[in-house]
């Protein structure tokens, strides 16, 4: 009878483990873009326990984010919606009530709920977690000791204490949100890493991306100017050479150093006997520019800024999708309804998103979208961060920048870099009227 049972859950752990509520681990990096990582095929960064995630699990490699800034695309994360309809711009919280968000409703139906890091939709909802730790803005912060921790080893810390403080009767829920590998804004040296990761990539040539040019700056549209901030952040960053090297090796030692809290973490929920009752969710807020267009940081409808990682892994994936890639386009938002099924809660039906597990359980073979609605609002003065939206496929994309009336056109397939806006080309007339057609009823489809 025991080896019948070992052999059940061997063949369908998908069944197994019905019956038992899974537990939820979000790792969830910022501004950290789809290929920067080394089962992605990054020639530079170290991240293996990550890559050893994927290899137990399914990575997206068409991941997106609706709208590529930190406080909306979290607010999307947590209602499951556009901003269009959840309705935080910026860095405020969203108007959907709690109740129906994915944490609100684990909470409700019995989870220990935790969140430790980054919120970044004030005020933090500190009332509404069984354990609740918000921190964001600084890579390092006082100790108790009198010393100093960084950020990173601050998400270990509450991490590690969550798992060892929970109730052991209940599931749980907990997202472990890092700030790094973002820029401390108001610091020259821009990234911080910790001393554990300071010597890696010393003798290593970081490579520049083909467009960090002065040629592609000068294609993108001509309201981009020295007032766009993307523009002033990459002065900050990539304007010289040495400058350009020094940033990125040290943006990778943060990344380096988020993989290893993540093996901990990871370590830690094997050591507790539960990591094989665990959905676990890597991903990230929005993705990141490293210079291309001439541009630092995100916000923009370009692949850099809006495609991001994306690997879970599910206690009820067959043995056989270990280690695959799945290239169907997912979305940001797909992940509070993936998350509520996981758990046998049911969507609530203002979510827009869709449950991303029938892309890999067996037996399910679903119509999957092909297409998606992107948007970010305007932020600050004319001209700093401009408004932008875009009808994005996998061949082709089709943007919309509302402040200027401008449209663009470009040809993934064949100009995956983005580089030649295809809008005026009269040969591409009537693909631009249909893109347009269809860009406006998923705009509303949002709304």
């Amino acid at each position: 009878m025991k080896i019948t049972a070992l052999l059940f859950l061997f063949f369908f752990p998908h069944i197994a483990f019905a019956a038992k509520p899974m537990n939820i681990l979000i790792l969830y990096g910022d501004d950290w873009r789809h290929d920067t990582l080394g089962v992605a095929g990054n020639p530079v960064v170290k991240t293996p326990h990550l890559d050893k995630l994927a290899g137990e699990g399914v990575r997206f490699t068409h991941n997106y984010v609706t709208t590529s800034i930190c406080g909306v695309s979290r607010a999307s994360l947590y209602s499951g919606q556009w901003m269009s309809r959840h309705g935080a711009r910026q860095f405020v919280m969203w108007k959907t009530p709690w109740e129906l968000s994915f944490p609100g409703l684990l909470r409700k139906n019995g989870y220990h709920t935790g969140h430790v890091g980054k919120w970044h939709n004030r005020p933090d909802p500190e009332d509404k977690f069984d354990f609740g730790r918000f921190y964001n803005g600084r890579h390092w912060y006082p100790a108790p000791d009198g010393g100093k921790i960084h950020s990173t080893a601050r998400n270990e810390k509450d991490a590690l204490e969550f798992l060892a403080t929970r109730p052991k009767d209940k599931p749980f829920y907990l997202n472990v949100a890092f700030f790094t590998p973002h820029a401390e804004d108001g610091n020259p040296e821009q990234y911080l890493p910790q001393p554990e990761t300071a010597d890696l990539y010393q003798n290593i040539t970081i490579p520049v991306p083909s467009n960090a040019t002065e040629e592609s700056w000068k294609r993108m549209p001509a309201f981009f100017n020295d007032k766009n901030e993307g523009r002033n952040r990459w002065t900050w960053r990539f304007d010289t050479p040495e400058k350009n090297q020094k940033m990125m090796k040290n943006y990778y030692r943060l990344i380096t150093g988020n993989d290893a809290t993540c093996g901990r973490i990871l370590a830690e929920l094997e050591k507790q006997g539960v990591l094989d009752n665990t959905l676990v969710i890597f991903t990230t807020d929005n993705g990141y520019f490293h210079g291309e267009h001439g541009l630092a940081d995100k916000w923009y409808p370009h692949e850099e800024s809006i495609r991001v990682p994306l690997i879970i892994r599910d206690p009820r994936m067959a043995r056989e999708k270990h280690g695959t890639t799945n290239n169907a386009m997912t979305l940001n938002v797909d992940l509070a309804a993936t998350i509520l099924a996981a758990a046998g809660i049911p969507v609530p039906g203002v979510m827009q998103g869709r449950d991303i597990a029938a892309l890999y359980l067996e037996g399910e073979n679903p119509a999957w979208r092909s297409e998606y609605f992107y948007e970010h609002p305007a932020t600050g003065k004319a001209g700093f961060i401009p408004a932008s939206e875009a009808l994005v496929s996998k061949d082709w994309k089709y943007m919309f920048w509302p402040d200027h009336n401008f449209e663009q056109l470009f040809d993934l397939k064949n100009d995956p870099r983005e580089e030649n806006d295809l809008a005026a080309d009269p040969s591409q007339a009537e693909r631009l009227a249909g893109m347009r057609k269809r860009f406006k009823v998923l705009k509303a489809a949002a709304e």
